[in-house]
């Protein structure tokens, strides 16, 4: 992955919120922008002025920003396709088509020459982008990104996503998704519900969205859809995303002791890649603590999610960590320290052996 962003709308909200957004996200590392131009109610000039003062305040900020149109509004702006002086006038660094063309016209439009990226969208499923690509475009000027989708139940289904996904990887374009906050309130459509890809992401904390799209390892860039994500959010997106290790979040049980905190926490974890189907071992902090003593204290249940450290009574495998991926006989020889939050025990189905990764202990769904 290589980019975070931001969407705003401009339309619906006033200059200075949008401009404390950016200023917060640039803080964070997010250099892009989403916004949205598919139509344009009453006053054409007005609205275009609106986009272009904060177009050019995030252009200041080093952020590149993308306007999604479709074709109807090439007809209200009497624009053509083969001049896109327009987009370039306003300080846009690229256009997305949320309708595409035949196929030949994304091909030239990657050719302007103003530099922009044609960015199209990748949700339909069709064969869409064999058409464009058997065209010759510069692929570099080529962008695509997933749709967000406002209604609840109405997101991308999991095998879905990665079947686009892997058409458009296929062709190594960069690729873009959508995660929503759980704060934000402001969108393009009156009716929202979240603004996201995948339809399972909808109500999960944000960071374990990005999480999710980084285990897979498909996707280049992840947007948030509506606004304003809150600062706590928008950092835990960015802890998450430029971090070079998976971050798993865990709940301490009331009987950790100081020790297996540090073990569970301080700690850089490696997934063993013989892997179990019944956990996720770590097994270099037995080595590192083994002169260390560690009590024996609750020791079940031993359910998905359960993260345990080897106690006094489990031999060489004292002060082994371990994540329980399935329901295990609790024969005491395990100590239960703590457990993933079970909103992020998808995740465990996703690292893959031989992944390095961290646990933070965090609270909230922001």
């Amino acid at each position: 992955m290589k980019r975070l962003g931001v969407s705003i709308y401009p339309s619906k909200s006033r200059f200075e919120e949008d401009k404390a957004y950016l200023d917060l996200a640039h803080e964070y590392g997010f250099t892009r922008i989403f916004t949205s131009l598919l139509e344009i109610e009453g006053d054409s000039s007005e609205v275009i002025a609106k986009y272009k003062r904060i177009i050019e305040y995030g252009n200041s900020l080093g952020m590149e920003t993308i306007l999604d149109i479709n074709p109807r509004l090439f007809g209200q702006l009497d624009i053509s396709y083969d001049d896109l002086s327009f987009f370039h006038s306003l300080g846009a660094s690229g256009i997305r088509l949320d309708l595409g063309f035949s196929g030949a016209e994304e091909a030239l439009m990657t050719k302007n020459e103003y530099g922009l990226i044609i960015e199209v969208n990748m949700s339909s499923g069709t064969k869409y982008i064999d058409n464009v690509m058997s065209y010759l475009p510069e692929k570099e000027k080529l962008w695509a990104s997933h749709n967000f989708y406002p209604q609840r139940y109405t997101g991308l289904a999991q095998d879905h996503f990665e079947e686009t996904t892997a058409q458009y990887n296929r062709y190594r374009l960069n690729t873009a998704v959508f995660v929503t906050s759980q704060v934000g309130e402001l969108g393009p459509w009156p009716v929202q519900t979240g603004l996201c890809t995948l339809e399972s992401h909808r109500t999960l904390p944000i960071e374990l969205q990005v999480a999710h799209y980084k285990m897979m390892d498909t996707i280049d860039d992840v947007l948030i859809g509506n606004a304003y994500a809150s600062e706590e959010g928008l950092r835990r997106m960015s802890d998450v995303f430029h971090s070079p290790h998976h971050l798993l979040p865990v709940e301490f049980s009331e009987e950790a002791t100081e020790l297996e905190r540090k073990v569970i926490l301080d700690e850089l974890h490696n997934y063993r890649g013989d892997r179990s189907e019944y956990m996720i071992r770590s097994t270099q902090t037995r080595v590192k603590y083994k002169e260390e003593a560690f009590p024996v204290h609750r020791t079940g249940p031993l359910e998905k999610g359960a993260v345990i450290i080897g106690n006094d009574d489990f031999g060489q495998y004292k002060g082994e960590t371990q994540i329980a991926l399935r329901e295990m006989e609790d024969d005491g020889t395990r100590n239960v320290v703590g457990k993933i939050k079970d909103d992020a025990l998808f995740l465990l189905d996703c690292l893959q052996p031989w992944s390095s990764f961290k646990f933070v202990e965090r609270e909230g769904n922001k």
